[in-house]
């Protein structure tokens, strides 16, 4: 049974004034868009940096089409905190949390036996396992050289325990396969190390490089971990909610590798005996066919609104954190940030 409580916090705030809840993704990054293209450049020149072999794999891996929400949180971080200015030095913070970020989406590929991510084949669908593994093991490397450039070693260490702390989460999350029994509080955990560590390195990082005053450094980096985790959660129902073309990528991996994600494990706690049966058949023995029958559990345990639920908990604790930061530079842009992933969860709603 789900026996521990997750740490959201539950009390309610308000959007500040100047929020848009229909703001846009574009919307939002139209400030910091100079400093995406830039770092997309960054990424596109960094294929050089590997053997001329290899550049074919790194260029169908770092020309990629992303949101590059990470690098977005960097230049956003950066404009609200400390001097509230963006440097070459965040371009190269961004470059490096997105290497890393780029390496877990190549290794979890592999793991998952996903064949579409952002709208293409995966590497290793398109070049084979093999090569995916070693070439993700690349790109955590040349993210570690990047940040040994820096002339402190924080920047290094950061990255490395982030990096550590996210593949940490990884084995976590593989050693918690078709586990029904996982506690609230150990699902959250792991998500809140594979996924909101790189969110809170993002927010961390960029408040660092300004020299943001400690308070203004632990509010980022509070909004970083509770955003990630939010987003995380999103991404597991899309997972099982959404659909391939919205997504962008395959449906079901999760399950089709064991990993019982937050709708999943509250269905299973919600169920009958029989019921929990047959979803630990499913998932036990699963087939692509599965997704239909575990979807129809889904709903009899109406597991979206609940799922929903924790996602706008989780962002309520992220605009919480915003609060002592100053009202100027990209807080505003931040909370819209947070508005529109509500948004995006909510329109999950069409599909259920």
């Amino acid at each position: 049974m789900l026996i521990a409580e997750s740490k959201v916090a539950r009390t309610e705030v308000a959007d500040p004034p100047n929020a848009d809840p229909n703001c846009s993704w574009k919307q939002i990054v139209e400030p910091v868009e100079p400093f995406l293209q830039t770092v997309s450049q960054r990424l596109i020149q960094q294929v050089h940096e590997f053997d001329p072999q290899i550049i074919p794999y790194a260029r169908y891996v770092l020309s990629g089409t992303g949101k590059h929400l990470r690098p977005a949180l960097v230049a956003l971080a950066a404009r609200v905190c400390g001097a509230g200015k963006i440097t070459d030095a965040h371009v190269t913070a961004a470059v490096i949390i997105e290497m890393v970020h780029l390496a877990t989406l190549v290794h979890d590929d592999v793991l998952d036996e996903a064949e579409i991510r952002r709208g293409q084949l995966t590497l290793a669908a398109n070049s084979g396992n093999e090569i995916a593994v070693l070439f993700g093991d690349c790109l955590f490397a040349q993210a570690l050289k990047l940040a040994a450039s820096f002339p402190t070693p924080e920047i290094c260490r950061a990255v490395a325990m982030a990096t550590n702390t996210v593949c940490s989460g990884e084995i976590l999350q593989t050693r918690h396969r078709r586990k029904f029994q996982v506690s609230r509080r150990e699902y959250f955990r792991v998500i809140e190390m594979k996924t909101a560590e790189l969110f809170t390195l993002s927010c961390d990082l960029a408040a660092f490089l300004n020299g943001a005053p400690a308070e203004q450094r632990a509010a980022l980096r509070q909004f970083g971990a509770a955003f990630g985790t939010a987003y995380q959660v999103y991404d597991d129902c899309v997972d099982l909610f959404g659909t391939e073309a919205s997504a962008g990528k395959s449906l079901g991996t999760d399950l089709a590798k064991g990993k019982l994600t937050w709708p999943v494990l509250l269905a299973w706690e919600r169920a009958n005996a029989a019921d929990r049966a047959r979803l630990e058949h499913l998932v036990d023995n699963w087939q692509p066919k599965n997704l239909s029958a575990v979807s129809e559990l889904l709903a009899r345990y109406e597991t979206f609104e609940p799922s929903q639920e924790v996602v706008t908990r989780y962002l309520e604790q992220a605009r919480r954190a915003l609060r002592v930061l100053p009202e100027s530079g990209g807080r505003a842009e931040l909370f819209s940030l947070a508005d529109f992933l509500a948004q995006q969860t909510d329109a999950l709603a069409v599909y259920v």
